[in-house]
C-alpha cells in the first residue's frame, strides 16, 4: 500500500479546499482526517480517499 501522507501531517482536501490533519490510514487508500469546524466550534472527523488529498502549502 502506498502512503503519501504521515500521521499528523496537514494536507489540503481537493473536494472543498479545507486544510485537514491526517489521523490514520484505514484500508485501500482511505484516510481518516480531522478539521476544526468554525461555525459549530468543534472538531469533525471524516474518511476520505487518499487521491482526493494534496500536500498543503
Amino acid at each position: 500500500m502506498r502512503r503519501l501522507f504521515r500521521k499528523g501531517e496537514r494536507v489540503r482536501s481537493k473536494i472543498d479546499g479545507k486544510v485537514v490533519e491526517v489521523l490514520k490510514y484505514i484500508k485501500n487508500n482511505f484516510v481518516e482526517v480531522k478539521w476544526f469546524d468554525l461555525e459549530a466550534k468543534e472538531v469533525r472527523t471524516n474518511k476520505i480517499k487518499e487521491d482526493k488529498l494534496s500536500k498543503a502549502a
